[in-house]
């Protein structure tokens, strides 16, 4: 029999009698904790009512008086402008941070420039119409992912400002209009004499293909039509020849079919070149809900009773270290 065993068993008593030791200590820290936590609020009572009752007031106050909402704007630049687009944007947002009011509401058109807060611009990521018929567009997407994270590269500036569409996000403190707002930048934004030039050409050249195309469509009209005269007028004794002509008349009809579909491709591109940064829609009014905007309410008692309980806390212990420095002395 091993020597050993009794004590042990004796050092095995003596460690679980310590751990019971222990957890009494703790259980017994836990309630005079509970007690105390307990008796704070009982003798504050009243105190912490007024806090909260005072915080729940100023919240609701706060919530209602002091509220901002986001609005929105998504625009195409067109003709190359996007650069342009985004300069014009950093700008405002500049003279917004200087409080420059003279400059947002003579030069931008702004009619309340000291309610707006912020703008900014963003790309709308859309790497699939980024690559549509793109294939230059395409091969340098490949180049780029294969030396690092598709997604930082999709992001990155340099790709991001080639995306179609694009977003300018406001913040004003009060509810605004179109009137007000959107239609002072976006008209700001079209006020350039360069771009003018640009689009008055582009347009114009749109058009004269339009009118070729519809002059070419005319023509391929009247050689189906003469065939057609031709085919009821008599028939054709050269199955050779006729071979030759239908397999040119396939060709004209698939020719007339890609001038018609290209002809509905530029009347409705003509409508997204009427401006040189085309606003497709404006979302307007919406409630700011970030951070504690319209959370007051809840946030301010909190902030109050936990203040509170930090300075009684702090008044406790300098209380006990001046007794102390005192005996000591």
């Amino acid at each position: 029999m091993n020597k050993n065993q009794p004590n042990n068993q004796e050092d095995q008593e003596i460690d679980l009698m310590q751990i019971s030791k222990k957890i009494g200590k703790l259980f017994e820290w836990i309630n005079t904790f509970l007690f105390r936590c307990i008796h704070f609020f009982v003798k504050n009572a009243i105190i912490i009512l007024i806090l909260l009752v005072i915080g729940v007031g100023l919240g609701f106050y706060f919530d209602v008086t002091k509220k901002t909402y986001d609005h929105q704007i998504m625009v195409t630049p067109n003709f190359e402008s996007t650069d342009y687009l985004y300069s014009k944007i950093e700008l405002i947002e500049s003279k917004i941070k200087e409080r420059d009011t003279v400059f947002l509401k003579e030069i931008v058109g702004i009619k309340s420039p000291k309610e707006i807060i912020k703008i900014e611009i963003k790309p709308i990521t859309d790497v699939y119409k980024f690559i549509e018929n793109k294939t230059e567009n395409f091969e340098l997407i490949k180049l780029m992912a294969e030396g690092g994270d598709i997604k930082k590269i999709l992001e990155d500036n340099l790709t991001s400002k080639n995306y179609t569409l694009h977003t300018i996000t406001f913040k004003t403190k009060k509810q605004t209009k179109n009137t007000e707002t959107v239609e002072p930048i976006l008209n700001y934004l079209n006020e350039t004499d360069y771009y003018k030039k640009i689009q008055k050409e582009t347009v114009n050249n749109v058009q004269i293909k339009m009118i070729q195309n519809d002059t070419i469509i005319l023509q391929i009209n009247g050689v189906l039509n003469g065939f057609s005269n031709m085919v009821n007028g008599a028939q054709k004794s050269d199955k050779l020849v006729y071979y030759n002509e239908n397999t040119q008349l396939n060709d004209a009809i698939k020719t007339k079919e890609t001038l018609i579909n290209e002809q509905g491709d530029h009347r409705v591109e003509l409508v997204g070149l009427d401006k040189i940064i085309k606003d497709n829609s404006a979302t307007l009014n919406i409630e700011n809900t970030d951070s504690v905007n319209g959370r007051l309410k809840l946030v301010l008692p909190i902030l109050f009773l936990f203040s509170f309980i930090l300075i009684r806390l702090f008044i406790g212990f300098y209380r006990k270290q001046s007794v102390k420095a005192n005996l000591s002395n």
